[in-house]
């Protein structure tokens, strides 16, 4: 099951990398609608890194807060990762500019142990 976040959730693990400014606050509002609408943990997430990722919801430190979104969730379910694996995720979904959620759930799974 996913628990709710919200944008002072997502606010604060930015702030741990960058001030915090938002560019972008509308697509991550949708984001968070769709991510907490969902039963899915990784098609929450999904939606959470393809917002801030692909869309640059803040000024800095997208790339960072994105990592950081999904090692929070994996810590959340208590699933193992490689750190590397999160980073290699997050260059290929902006390598490759990726919208669908559902190729973002197979990039984001892919660095589960």
């Amino acid at each position: 099951m996913y628990e709710r976040i919200s944008i002072k959730d997502i606010l604060g693990i930015n702030q741990q990398f960058a001030n915090g400014t938002m560019l972008n606050e509308s697509s991550l509002s949708f984001a968070l609608d769709q991510a907490n609408k969902t039963g899915s943990w990784l098609k929450a997430c999904a939606y959470l890194v393809r917002a801030v990722l692909i869309d640059h919801v803040f000024e800095d430190g997208n790339k960072r807060t994105s990592a950081a979104i999904i090692m929070t969730f994996f810590e959340e379910h208590d699933l193992a990762f490689h750190p590397e694996k999160v980073a290699q995720a997050v260059t290929l979904i902006l390598k490759k500019n990726t919208t669908s959620i559902t190729t973002l759930e197979r990039v984001i799974k892919h660095a589960i142990v």
